[in-house]
């Protein structure tokens, strides 16, 4: 009997997980290593470039494993990730050196990207990569919700966020081991996952990983500061804060299972340019805000609406290739925008004022719509038309056609006209009858009457 398929998942939704969760925890990594009680009393700026190491490193890794998961096998390198990120992690916390702090966020970063890589390929290769992309969010987004919730209730201390991600990579350890060995491309049910081919959809590929970066660069600059514009500007306690972040991500978690329900029903280009519009909004009043209710409504709406793009996203990446070269490649190009957001938030805010850094991120956003929007209506995200896709399979083309994880190419264009199949008569002309057809006394009785019965013949006109 086959395993059922969401037994399937779980293995992949622990692993991404576990190398997402650092991205969530970045504000309070960021806090915890400024000026915060207990933290390491490093100023914005450095805590911010050593929050900037940590991503570059695991979007060092994703660059580099991008096509080599399967050759490496999925179950090694998921392992050797986490196990990263436990070492890694567990330095930094068990130390106050920042020389040591830094290299174990490195290491650790390390793993993070390793882990999200397996994830992503795993993810690609699946009939259904929009919802196993959900369900990873939903399990990144409730797991940071409770840590927000929990860690400022532990006391201060820059060991605290490490050592929380060091404990969730070991418990998706037995997780990894139930991986699969390698990945059947040859009984994947999608159409392109068993042909090793070049990169396809490259210029759209391209266009989806530079637009990615900014997409995520623009937005993490604003996470990577939003604790202090929270304790700064709005006048929040710590626990407070704390309180908004994990309500921001509840928010994260109801967005999630919206987009979930919803599925493919608008698909991928209304979801993720009107999503775009309206965390570029957020962005500009989070940042702009100053005091605590403009503050939390901005965080709130923003993490609701920001993972419900996200898991779009990665669902238009993996349908650009089975094989999950371009999920792992966008992927990492996001992650380098979320390296980078941190320092140039500080940046900003150092140089312009928070009010002004969210203007500017604000209308990074709302440029990077455009590329992402095309991209998706490119790739699969047109509305079907009435009888559209019959010349193309009938109901299996419409079945595949309206998968999230349809491939490019599927869906007949838009408005396209269906061919008409129209049944004529024609009659035999008697002139060529008489030329080619042998003499009747020349001819068996049954070939005289199968002649005969054959003097009418029918042919189908496509119009």
């Amino acid at each position: 009997m086959p395993p059922r398929p969401r037994a399937a998942v779980l293995p992949l939704v622990a692993v991404f997980a576990a190398g997402y969760l650092a991205a969530y925890l970045l504000p309070t990594i960021v806090g915890h290593l400024g000026s915060s009680p207990g933290g390491l009393g490093l100023s914005s700026a450095h805590a911010g470039a050593v929050g900037s190491a940590l991503l570059l490193s695991s979007a060092g890794a994703g660059l580099t494993l991008a096509s080599r998961v399967d050759r490496l096998g999925p179950v090694r390198l998921a392992r050797a990730g986490l196990l990263l990120m436990v070492a890694g992690f567990a330095l930094a916390a068990g130390t106050s050196h920042v020389p040591l702090v830094v290299a174990g966020c490195v290491i650790g970063g390390f793993g993070s990207g390793t882990a999200t890589a397996v994830a992503a390929v795993g993810i690609a290769a699946r009939p259904d990569p929009h919802r196993a992309s959900v369900l990873g969010l939903l399990t990144t987004s409730a797991t940071a919700g409770a840590l927000y919730l929990v860690l400022p209730r532990l006391g201060g201390g820059h060991a605290l966020p490490f050592a929380a991600i060091a404990c969730a990579a070991a418990l998706a350890l037995p997780a990894a081991g139930r991986l699969p060995a390698a990945p059947d491309r040859a009984a994947s049910p999608r159409p392109d996952a068993g042909v090793p081919a070049r990169l396809p959809h490259r210029r759209a590929g391209a266009v989806l990983a530079v637009a990615m970066l900014c997409w995520s660069m623009a937005q993490n600059a604003l996470w990577g500061v939003s604790g202090r514009i929270g304790l700064d500007r709005a006048g929040l306690s710590e626990a407070a804060l704390g309180l908004v972040f994990a309500v921001a991500l509840g928010g994260g978690l109801a967005g999630v299972g919206a987009a979930g329900a919803l599925g493919s029903r608008l698909g991928r280009a209304v979801p993720i340019g009107v999503g775009t519009a309206v965390i570029a909004t957020c962005v500009a009043v989070s940042a702009s805000a100053g005091g605590a209710v403009p503050f939390a409504t901005g965080e709130v709406l923003w993490n609701t609406v920001y993972p419900v793009v996200l898991s779009y996203l990665i669902g238009l990446a993996a349908s650009l290739d089975g094989q999950g070269r371009w999920a792992v490649l966008a992927g990492s190009a996001s992650n380098l925008g979320v390296a980078c957001g941190p320092m140039a938030g500080t940046l900003l805010a150092g140089h312009a004022g928070y009010p002004v850094m969210g203007a500017v991120l604000a209308c990074v956003l709302f440029a990077t719509a455009v590329p992402l929007t095309a991209v998706a209506l490119h790739s699969g995200g047109r509305v079907l038309l009435p009888g559209t896709v019959r010349r193309r399979g009938g109901a299996a083309a419409a079945a595949v056609a309206g998968a999230a994880g349809a491939p490019a190419g599927a869906v007949p264009e838009l408005g396209g006209t269906e061919l008409v199949v129209t049944d004529i008569e024609v009659a035999p002309m008697p002139v060529l009858e008489a030329v080619l057809a042998p003499p009747a006394a020349a001819l068996p009785a049954p070939a005289r009457s199968r002649r005969r019965s054959s003097r009418r013949s029918s042919a189908r006109l496509y119009i």
